[in-house]
């Protein structure tokens, strides 16, 4: 009855013991596996970033899905320019002056602009990679990201707006589930705050990610 009572004792002991490690260990772990997403995450959602305020800048507007994305950085170009500036004559002033504009008068400042060439988007914004057309999909899983465009009114102003997110469910997948559900309810300045990781708002004109700086200093991929 005393040995079965001992190896009871040292079957608890080990078990405990597990348990106690496993409490230690696992955030640990978990945090590691974590960052190692998000920023694969992250990189992404800059890229589309770059690719929305691209599109924005060449069509006016944000665009609500990838494939149309794609196309557009597939021919898309930047127009490369200067910005000189000059001066000439104010005729009608001159002349309601009585004045000689060779000889002082009035003048007209102005600006020009000269476009010198042209150059990709995709190459200027990806490096002269094809990254861009694997952007939509979330690393480690057969998702994508949900890619929202739009517009809003702020006091009377209309925006473009867009929303590129995936939720911290499909991006932890196979952790644990407890740390999961407290990760989804992190609202901190060193965080990711909120369910999603994001970039862009279609409530609010913002376009930038709902991540910490520190993931702004990883490089792109």
């Amino acid at each position: 009855m005393k040995l079965i009572l001992q190896i009871v004792l040292w079957i608890l002991i080990i078990f405990l013991g597990y348990k106690l490690y496993h409490s230690i260990i696992g955030p640990v772990h978990f945090n590691q596996e974590k960052e190692i997403r998000y920023k694969k995450v992250i990189a992404n959602l800059k890229d589309i970033k770059a690719g929305q305020l691209a599109y924005q800048e060449v069509n006016g507007k944000f665009v609500g899905n990838f494939d149309s994305l794609v196309s557009f950085l597939d021919t898309a170009q930047f127009a490369i320019t200067a910005r000189r500036d000059t001066s000439y004559a104010d005729v009608a002033k001159n002349k309601a002056f009585g004045l000689d504009p060779t000889k002082g008068g009035y003048y007209i400042e102005d600006v020009i602009i000269d476009t010198l060439r042209f150059t990709s988007v995709k190459d200027s914004l990806y490096q002269k990679t094809d990254r861009y057309k694997s952007m939509m999909n979330i690393p480690g899983t057969d998702a994508q990201y949900e890619l929202q465009a739009g517009k809003i009114d702020k006091s009377g102003t209309i925006y473009s707006v867009f929303e590129a997110k995936v939720s911290k469910d499909i991006v932890l997948k196979g952790l644990d589930k407890d740390l999961i559900a407290q990760e989804k309810q992190v609202n901190s300045v060193d965080g990711v705050n909120g369910p999603f990781i994001k970039v862009g708002s279609m409530n609010e004109v913002n376009t930038s990610g709902n991540w910490p700086k520190l993931y702004d200093t990883v490089k792109d991929k």
